[in-house]
């Protein structure tokens, strides 16, 4: 029994042996759950994830990929993809109403240079986190076994969702750089001028202010000139209200431009003139800087400023602020825009000089809807052999309103950075940075406004002798509001023909009634009779 029971023994010893295991090395991964802190915990996976198939696996990765939140969400990490949906949500949604409803604020954004930093310094830390979820989502839902071949797809898979991320979101980090550059150089904090409003509110600028006064101005510094000349001198009268706006075009050669009391009245008592019979209005932009660089005191552009003051003087307002496109630039601006699109009545000179009997290289053939590129764009804004300067004039606005209704937001977008380097180079202007969003706002309001015109061309005045008293009645009539009871001869916004279509007289400064204001359409609408028999008239020699 002993024997038995030492049998029993020794062969209990070694069972009592093997219930006491020896320590793992390593945790289990329940142990490791186990030992989480609450907050730390995910949720298991779903059984057989891991087993997902590859495609299924490159597919929720490209998934999370456009909507970052979706492949944690299937990997069963629920927290970490529900935090990630709902702020790709919240900026999708804050996108969406910066599109529609917040278009205001995008554009006052737009036109922030410290937005615009902060912006461009943003975009490329969203585009590196945006990179790290993509590739922490393939993580996530990668199948647990794959070949060389899978593996080596995948690797090129989550590369391409990568760059198509990141790609994107570093160019928008590149436009925001090039406006801020933009804004910052052409409507610098430190520019000085002699003759903007003091005392204004950036909050509310137009205050007690019925209409914004902009002079825009084209200078033509071309090739072979000697400094710049404003052929192109238009005053823009806005309505801060409803944005109604007139524009009054004054000719190149008016001569005796006046100027308010001040110090340019005292060295220009019978308006401008600088001896030996000149006295165009497009020679005071460059010659009151030579004659008299501190008439004014410090100022930025003292031929802009001298400009402001007899333009204003001229036509009876107060010129709030100007803009100077440099027309030989405008070239490169139409250019990138694609060109434009406009009427052509009559055959329009390539190049030619007048005075010297030099023909034209080319001429821009009539037609409706003629799409010009910037070559042509210039020369249709600037050509002028055989013709006149009023026809020239008239020609400009039609290509500024083309730009402004034609610029598509793709084109800009997609050749902005050209646009925006081409802009800084050829803009100049006295417009402070800080009034920048309530500019955006009256810029708002004039595109679903009236646009009308007057041409103060030889129809009008005598631009040697200009009867400036009937310049300025024309002003305050253009500019008074419209009478409430409908006349039989006009309806809508249009109103009756211009000077432009009123017949020459022999002393037009004898013109008892002042001309009216043209809507800006029909003044650049297709004359079919005109262009038709310009056709048949054939094209005109050329120097070829």
């Amino acid at each position: 029994m002993n024997g038995h029971g030492q049998e029993g023994h020794e062969s209990d010893g070694p069972a009592e042996i093997t219930t006491d295991p020896q320590p793992r090395p390593y945790p289990t991964r329940a142990e490791r759950r186990r030992a989480e802190p609450a907050w730390h915990r995910q949720d298991e996976p779903p059984i057989g994830l891991g087993g997902a198939t590859f495609s299924l696996s490159l597919l929720l990765t490209a998934a999370g990929a456009v909507v970052p939140g979706v492949a944690f969400l299937a990997a069963g990490r629920r927290r970490l993809g529900t935090a990630l949906l709902t702020l790709t949500l919240l900026g999708l949604g804050v996108l969406i109403w910066l599109a529609t409803a917040g278009q205001r604020t995008a554009l006052h954004l737009a036109v922030s240079p410290d937005a615009l930093m902060l912006l461009g310094l943003a975009l490329p830390v969203l585009a590196l986190i945006w990179a790290v979820i993509v590739v922490s989502g393939y993580g996530a839902v990668r199948p647990l076994r794959s070949n060389p071949r899978q593996r080596g797809i995948s690797a090129a898979v989550v590369s391409l969702l990568c760059l198509a991320v990141v790609l994107p979101t570093v160019v928008a980090s590149r436009y925001a750089f090039v406006q801020h550059d933009l804004i910052s150089t052409v409507f610098a904090v430190d520019k000085q001028s002699a003759t903007t409003p003091d005392d204004v509110s950036a909050a509310d600028p137009w205050a007690g202010q019925a209409r914004v006064n902009l002079l825009l101005l084209g200078g033509d510094g071309a090739v072979g000139r000697e400094g710049v000349r404003t052929d192109t001198v238009i005053l823009a009268s806005i309505d801060t209200e409803s944005g109604d706006t007139v524009l009054f075009s004054l000719p190149r050669n008016l001569e005796n431009l006046p100027f308010p009391p001040g110090p340019l009245r005292e060295v220009y008592p019978d308006g401008f003139e600088v001896g030996g019979g000149e006295a165009l209005l497009n020679a005071v932009y460059g010659t009151v800087p030579a004659v008299y660089p501190d008439i004014l005191g410090p100022t930025d552009d003292l031929g802009a400023d001298a400009l402001k003051l007899g333009v204003g003087e001229a036509l009876g307002l107060n010129v709030d602020y100007y803009m100077l496109v440099n027309l030989e630039g405008f070239r490169q601006l139409a250019g990138a825009l694609g060109g434009v699109d406009v009427n052509i009545n009559s055959w329009i000179p390539i190049g030619g000089v007048d005075s010297l009997g030099q023909r034209p290289d080319d001429y821009l053939e009539p037609g409706p809807d003629r799409h010009l590129n910037g070559f042509e764009t210039l020369w249709f804004a600037r050509g002028r052999y055989g013709s006149s300067d009023y026809d020239r004039m008239a020609r400009q606005r039609c290509v500024v309103n083309a730009v402004i209704d034609q610029a598509d937001p793709v084109t800009v977008l997609s050749q902005y950075q050209e646009l925006a380097a081409t802009t800084k180079d050829i803009l100049s202007t006295d417009i402070p940075q800080d009034l920048l969003p309530a500019f955006v706002d009256l810029s708002l309001r004039i595109k679903d406004a009236r646009t009308s015109s007057v041409v103060f061309d030889n129809s009008v005045i005598t631009p040697a002798y200009a009867d400036y008293d009937l310049i300025r009645e024309t002003v305050r009539q253009a500019l008074e509001p419209p009478d409430p009871s409908p006349e039989p001869s006009s309806s809508g916004s249009t109103t009756s023909p211009s000077a432009t279509s009123a017949p020459p007289t022999e002393d037009p400064a004898q013109t008892s009634a002042p001309p009216t204001a043209q809507s800006l359409e029909s003044s650049c609408a297709y004359d079919r009779v005109a262009a038709e028999a310009a056709l048949e008239q054939g094209k005109p020699p050329t120097r070829r």
